[in-house]
């Protein structure tokens, strides 16, 4: 089977290696671009499966994870030695050196055709290797209409820090993130960006993560989200992937504040590759041990967690995630006078939920905490609302490396009764 080759390659090494690949009876060098651009087009046609590149300005590793999505193998061909960690840093295992002999060029070719990526495979893999020590990342998630995501997200992480002492909350909404905001802090300079920034250009390294994690509360630190939606562009899936397997790496639980969209309609709207608006809450939905679905107490809300509920059933999530469904903000004034009984009711016949947590509606403290830039644990330890989000946290760490020994360090945990609903147990 002839395998076809794409050159991308700048300065007089191109047409050595394009007379070299020519020669080999498996190899056909099917077109030979001026630039990248050029050679991702023949990629997306479909001309090779093969990209031999050199370092660039325009390669970061949103341009690999192209060429992956469409099945094209990357083989890097670096003027120096230098050269190669830069390579690397992208994801780019085969190289082709300047001193390399003949053989050794195809060889590097051949195989790294016989590795070149399935798109399915490529979409679906697993960030870490599942034997990895690796902290449990949450995503936090709901529809529009504002039912809580961000308090949510900023509540259970710092009730997570205090089970297990170390604990990231980071603001990846691309439509109003806000966790910055809710916590008092300056969004000039949002974290998760630079990460992103980082992780594209290949420089994303431990420092980079330490440097931009904001240390708010003992153990609980934040990595503040876009100061305006029109950045968007900046949250792409390729540029954060890396940025959740240094997540893990950082934190016992990683708490994710998503956006509220999940549509993933550019495929249609455009007849080439577009940029995905909602790519970094559809990233973090697929990378997420856990998802946290939130939607409001009242009637509206109840209905348009149905609908979220089904959408999610659509989304490129991991099959093994643990997926919590919490009704938020309830009260009697619109759900009844047995609310959690209703919406649990409601869920469980609309929906198949069969368990509901709930929080009630705590206007005072959790204005109080806004006001303040705190999480209820500090402002409002003994809110209704604090304690039960406090039994979600501690489900949550349950699921977390190292939960028995965290658990028994976080004495005083809220027992979860109080704020979930097993709709199995309810008579219709």
């Amino acid at each position: 089977m002839t395998v076809g080759v794409i050159i991308a390659v700048r300065g007089e090494r191109e047409a050595t290696l394009a007379s070299v690949l020519g020669t080999h009876p498996e190899l056909v060098v099917s077109r030979r671009c001026a630039d990248l651009s050029e050679a991702l087009a023949a990629a997306h046609a479909g001309v090779g499966s093969v990209a031999v590149v050199s370092e660039q300005s325009q390669l970061n590793r949103a341009v690999v994870a192209e060429f992956a999505s469409a099945g094209v193998a990357v083989v890097g061909a670096p003027s120096s030695i230098e050269a190669v960690e830069y390579f690397e840093s992208l994801g780019v295992t085969h190289v082709i050196l300047a001193d390399h002999t003949p053989e050794q060029i195809t060889a590097a070719v051949v195989v790294a055709a016989a590795d070149a990526p399935v798109v399915e495979d490529f979409l679906d893999a697993p960030v870490l290797a599942a034997d990895a020590p690796v902290g449990l990342v949450v995503a936090v998630w709901g529809p529009t209409g504002a039912p809580g995501r961000t308090t949510l997200a900023i509540n259970i992480a710092a009730e997570c820090a205090a089970h297990t002492g170390n604990a990231i909350v980071v603001d990846v909404d691309t439509y109003g993130g806000a966790v910055a905001q809710a916590l008092g802090l300056l969004d000039e300079a949002p974290g998760i960006a630079a990460l992103a920034r980082a992780s594209l250009q290949g420089n994303l390294k431990d420092s980079v993560m330490v440097r931009h994690a904001l240390t708010v509360a003992p153990g609980l630190r934040v990595l503040s989200g876009l100061s305006r939606p029109d950045r968007w562009p900046e949250l792409s899936a390729a540029a954060l992937e890396p940025v959740w397997e240094l997540l893990r790496k950082h934190a016992t639980v990683t708490v994710l504040d998503c956006g509220f969209s999940v549509e993933a309609d550019e495929d249609r709207a455009y007849d080439t590759r577009a940029p995905q608006r909602n790519g970094a809450t559809l990233a973090a939905l697929a990378t997420a041990d856990v998802i946290v679905v939130v939607g409001g107490g009242e009637p509206l809300g109840i209905q348009r967690l149905v609908q979220a509920l089904a959408d999610l059933d659509r989304v490129d999530a991991r099959p093994d995630a643990t997926r919590m469904v919490v009704v938020n903000r309830l009260r009697s004034s619109v759900a009844g006078s047995r609310p959690q009984e209703g919406v649990a009711d409601a869920l469980r016949r609309y929906a198949g939920v069969e368990e509901v947590w709930t929080v009630p509606y705590d206007a005072k403290a959790c204005d109080a905490a806004t006001l303040a830039g705190q999480s209820l644990k500090e402002r409002a330890p003994r809110s209704p609302a604090r304690k039960a989000v406090a039994g979600i946290a501690q489900a949550v760490v349950q699921l977390a490396p190292q939960a028995p020994s965290a658990v028994a360090a976080g004495a005083g945990a809220t027992p979860r009764a109080q704020s979930r609903v097993p709709a199995a147990n309810l008579t219709d």
